[in-house]
């Protein structure tokens, strides 16, 4: 149950979303009622999952999802080899007339990808007159041909980019274009800027990672197994979310577009890192394929709250907020020597930051007996932080030398 009383609405391209909190396109989407139950819920937008027009053909396989899991928690990386919605633009565009009509104050987007600019301009049109508020374009999954070889993603190529980017911005008279790209390019702000020579109106950043989740030591088959044979999933959830938050900090300093966040956030903490580093709204997908829509009350409380003790206004105050701190490697400072301190009343006696330091660190660390306290050697100490990042109490802090 949400205990807030604070405005957090936010505008994207012109259109007014009463949180920053939208699904992204993905299984959680792909079906009226569970758009329905997550806007009753209070999540301001939802991107329908990705369709295309009625004579593309769409075999999905199953089972298609998987999961990376380590140190005893779930779901660290997930897995889905899913890479459109079973439902062609016909039954889409149906869904996005009733999701207005029964809630016009909550953000509709539509993800769509075609294989010829003929497509591209129908899913276009059609989604307009059906009344979809935001057009999302997935450049960020194979595209066949259209790339700069078969198979490729279509943000794998620049002029790619720029060329189908410009067809659907001809379409759109009235909805918003964003372009869905990947990270899985050499440079991402070239393909930044190639969405906007072609006149995009905002980019998604980003998707999926190309990873192979895994494999079956017991019969060498990799995950997920569809009938003995397996093939590399798009890896999402908290894995990722480094990957996202570099892509959006360099698209952002580099290029003059607003950007909608994705790709590893779980908590309203996640969300407000994204922001800081360049989003203005923030999709989730995984979280809420683990943990159910109803996050939203969190999310929105911890947003709320953070705003109130930050002395912040609306969550536009939030954003780049962090990027006057990222710098290049050789304008980092050097002439400040730091050291690691415990906080003795929170140590828990656990030894990992003496057993890290003594075989991947500096050997600064010692216990002190009889109880096995954790001490700082300031000689051999050349703050290297080990011991902080290995701490499962926060029980150490760095502090000047």
């Amino acid at each position: 149950m949400i205990t807030h009383h604070r405005d957090l609405s936010i505008d994207f391209c012109g259109v007014r979303f009463r949180n920053p909190f939208v699904l992204s396109a993905a299984p959680p989407t792909d079906d009226l009622d569970m758009v329905r139950a997550a806007f009753d819920a209070g999540w301001a937008g939802a991107v329908l999952k990705t369709t295309s027009v009625e004579s593309e053909p769409v075999s999905l396989v199953y089972p298609m999802m998987s999961a990376m899991h380590s140190g005893g928690e779930r779901i660290v990386g997930f897995g889905n080899i899913d890479l459109i919605s079973e439902h062609h633009i016909d039954v889409v565009e149906q869904r996005v007339s009733t999701l207005k009509r029964e809630y016009p104050d909550r953000v509709v987007s539509a993800s769509i990808m075609g294989s010829r600019k003929e497509e591209w301009q129908e899913l276009v049109r059609r989604l307009e007159a059906a009344g979809v508020d935001i057009i999302e374009c997935s450049f960020s999954c194979p595209q066949g041909s259209m790339g700069e070889e078969p198979g490729a993603m279509l943000a794998q190529s620049i002029e790619a980019t720029e060329r189908v980017a410009g067809w659907v911005k001809s379409a759109a008279k009235r909805a918003p274009v964003v372009i869905k790209i990947t990270p899985q390019v050499t440079n991402i702000v070239k393909v930044a800027q190639a969405v906007q020579r072609g006149g995009a109106d905002a980019i998604c950043a980003s998707n999926t990672i190309p990873s192979l989740m895994g494999v079956d030591v017991d019969n060498w088959v990799p995950y997920p197994n569809v009938h003995g044979s397996s093939t590399y999933s798009g890896m999402s959830g908290p894995a990722t979310k480094p990957i996202t938050l570099r892509t959006l900090a360099e698209i952002r300093r580099h290029v003059d577009l607003p950007i909608t966040a994705t790709g590893g956030p779980v908590t309203w903490r996640d969300a407000v890192e994204m922001m800081l580093v360049g989003a203005t709204t923030v999709q989730f997908c995984t979280a809420v394929m683990h943990y159910g829509v109803d996050i939203i009350d969190d999310l929105q409380d911890g947003l709320a709250f953070y705003l109130d003790d930050k002395g912040l206004k609306s969550p536009t105050d939030l954003i780049g907020k962090a990027l006057p701190h990222i710098v290049g490697h050789g304008e980092l400072p050097r002439d400040a020597k730091m050291i690691s301190s415990v906080i003795e009343d929170r140590c828990v006696r656990c030894d990992l930051c003496y057993i890290a330091c003594r075989d991947g660190g500096h050997q600064a660390i010692t216990l002190k007996l009889p109880d096995r306290l954790p001490t700082t050697d300031p000689d051999k100490c050349p703050g290297c932080g080990l011991c902080v990042t290995v701490c499962p109490a926060d029980a150490i802090e760095m502090v000047k030398k």
